[in-house]
């Protein structure tokens, strides 16, 4: 009986418009709402952690879930106290709209971020060309990408241009063909120089078995032959390789006489009874 009176009390007390017994089922109703987003916001961190998500990405699901449930809360708060959440909402709405006007550059930016972090054309270490560049992605965050380039230099992509760029990943397959054109001069035979090519490629320990390295003559040049030499390797060894097959290839030509093709223009010099005449050929 007592502690109906204390309560019909509370109702006779008041601060302005509200009574104290709103007032205090409103502080009971905040009090719920923050221990429900922290349990909410814990859950949600041990799953993202046992995701295969970028770190950035993440991020943003934190950030976006922690902004939503405490705008909830909110609404919910408010309701308790008696203010129209329907005014509410619509004020949120509005605020939103002109915030996201303001900060339009910024928010396309932002998500297109998130569209890189989950479509994930590459990831943090691949070899990429991308918007013209051409380097190793640094880091994916949620307004830039960074690429450092084959100079070491740091270069900052707004996402947007990166949503709206043809990107090549060198990096997404474990396999990477290295091919290598090579110019001889009509005078070598097609067979000596495919040979020749081939052993180039069994030199090198670092070039696949399977599938097997090939040769093909693959033009008929102005005054040159064109074979091209395709061999596979593993991603990372391929600039290696592709050096070193470059350097082999000219030692083995060498050793079997084999001539590569270059631009040249030879000069004959005719002395007969007409006098001197000058013949020049490519």
């Amino acid at each position: 009986m007592d502690v109906l009176k204390i309560l019909d009390s509370f109702e006779t007390v008041s601060i302005g418009k509200l009574s104290l017994a709103t007032l205090l089922s409103s502080v009971l109703v905040f009090l719920v709402c923050l221990i429900a987003i922290k349990i909410i916001s814990r859950v949600a961190s041990k799953l993202l952690e046992r995701s295969k998500m970028e770190n950035g990405l993440k991020s943003f699901i934190r950030s976006a879930l922690k902004i939503g449930l405490w705008a909830l809360a909110v609404i919910i708060v408010a309701d308790s106290l008696g203010i129209s959440t329907a005014s509410l909402v619509a004020l949120l709405s509005v605020a939103g709209l002109a915030l996201s006007l303001a900060l339009q550059d910024i928010m396309s930016n932002l998500f297109s971020g998130v569209t890189v972090l989950a479509s994930k054309p590459f990831v943090s270490g691949n070899f990429v060309e991308l918007d013209g560049l051409t380097g190793t992605v640094h880091d994916v965050g949620l307004l830039y990408t960074k690429i450092i380039t084959l100079d070491n230099k740091m270069v900052f992509i707004p996402n947007k241009d990166v949503v709206a760029a043809k990107i090549l990943n060198y990096s997404s397959q474990p396999e990477r063909r290295v091919d290598i054109s090579v110019k001889t001069s009509y005078d070598s035979s097609a067979q000596e120089v495919k040979e020749a090519l081939l052993e180039a490629a069994s030199r090198h320990p670092n070039v696949l078995h399977e599938p097997a390295p090939q040769v093909y003559l693959v033009s008929f040049g102005e005054g040159y032959l064109e074979f091209s030499l395709r061999a596979w390797v593993k991603n990372p060894d391929y600039w290696e390789v592709f050096c070193a097959l470059n350097e082999d290839i000219r030692g083995i030509f060498e050793e079997r006489g084999i001539k590569m093709s270059y631009n040249n223009m030879n000069v004959r010099i005719i002395n007969n009874d007409q006098g001197i005449k000058h013949d020049l050929q490519n």
